[in-house]
């Protein structure tokens, strides 16, 4: 009971977890680390080394066992401080066997970039380059993998979820031993520090305590005045424009931007202030699941997840299809399952956290029913 209690008073609150850059970043720590991180109290998913909370990192290992399912590759990674699974999602590019590219009524020769006129084959270099990609995508036992993604606890067991993962070419070892140089620097200068919540200590880029509070307190009300909009008005979809009313109120209470965050956040008609605090209202709505979006472009375009009724027809139509094949007809379909076939079927930047979000609303909705904490199927 004791050491529930000093683990609680060690974990920061969450709406000051922004304020840490080890959240924000890639965490580069060994797998030791993390398959001894505790998961956070408030915030299930995330976790914590020391007092940093942590759910995205980057790990450099070699691949002791491989499993091959139809959506995914499961990499066992090891860096020589433990072993985690890695679950790589498959490009839909390499999942159907490659046809070879046909000139004049004959495949092309596998082995002349030169076309028909003795000029540049653009079918045979675009073939290579495909190649070459698939060749990164596809590992065996002993190759080199850097792997970055979200951290997760399947049945017990810590795991990542992939976002990016590429085979590493590395003949003379020069890159890991770069890495594992780079690694004990990066405990020392940060991970090994506590989390910057006060006043002048050593090494923290904290600034007072009163800003960081006094910000994180406007956050919060930031983010629960902009969802009570959107649930209010039933907004399907906006860009930030749309909203940045809503935070003005807030602006003058706001303390003074360092001048990193007035470059990063100043904009061609939005206040600095307004800028950095709905930037960061949208990060932590994301970050939920009470928004996505659909297509990562220069146009912010942000949909609200319980409103986009094309997401959720296409999470029921995944359910009710998939659930009539003889795999899930007992148990239904698996989260991880309905992710990447709604990914391909709407969009490839839907996160999980949004997917949860649609499931639990088609759920209240009787739409359908949970069978297991990772299984659903229709009524």
């Amino acid at each position: 009971m004791e050491a529930e209690q000093a683990a609680s008073e060690d974990e920061p609150p969450s709406l000051l977890w922004g304020l840490d850059p080890v959240f924000s970043a890639f965490a580069r720590l060994y797998i030791k680390d993390l398959l001894l991180m505790r998961e956070s109290r408030q915030v299930p998913g995330i976790y914590l080394y020391k007092s940093h909370p942590i759910f995205q990192v980057d790990i450099l290992g070699t691949v002791v066992f491989k499993r091959e399912r139809e959506d995914f590759y499961s990499y066992g990674v090891d860096d020589g401080t433990g072993v985690i699974n890695c679950l790589c999602w498959k490009s839909e590019k390499w999942k159907e066997p490659e046809e070879p590219f046909k000139a004049g009524g004959r495949a092309a020769s596998s082995s002349s970039a030169v076309g028909p006129s003795g000029g540049f084959n653009v079918e045979e270099q675009l073939r290579r380059l495909q190649q070459a990609q698939r060749g990164a995508s596809m590992l065996e036992i002993g190759d080199l993998l850097r792997v970055r993604g979200s951290v997760k606890t399947s049945r017990g067991q810590r795991e990542i979820m992939s976002s990016n993962f590429y085979k590493v070419s590395d003949p003379v070892m020069a890159l890991q031993i770069s890495w594992m140089q780079e690694l004990p620097q990066l405990y020392r200068r940060c991970y090994q520090k506590p989390f910057p919540l006060s006043d002048g200590e050593p090494g923290t880029c904290a600034t007072t305590t009163g800003g960081q509070a006094s910000f994180s307190s406007l956050l919060g009300r930031a983010t629960q005045t902009l969802r009570d909009f959107l649930r209010e008005k039933e907004v399907r979809r906006f860009r930030p424009y749309d909203v940045e009313h809503l935070l003005l109120p807030l602006v003058p209470q706001l303390p003074p931007l360092t001048g990193s965050e007035q470059a990063s956040a100043a904009g061609p008609s939005v206040p600095s202030h307004t800028r950095h605090l709905l930037s960061e209202t949208l990060r932590i709505l994301q970050q939920e699941g009470t928004l996505f979006r659909r297509v990562l472009s220069q146009d912010e375009l942000y949909h609200v997840t319980e409103q986009d009724k094309d997401l959720l027809m296409a999470i029921r139509d995944v359910i009710q299809q998939d659930s009539k094949r003889q795999k899930y007809a007992e148990k239904g379909c698996h989260i991880l399952h309905i992710l990447s076939s709604v990914r391909r079927r709407y969009s490839q930047s839907l996160s999980r956290q949004a997917l949860e979000v649609g499931l639990r609303f088609l759920e209240s909705s009787s739409d359908i029913i949970s069978t297991s904490d990772c299984h659903y199927t229709v009524v």
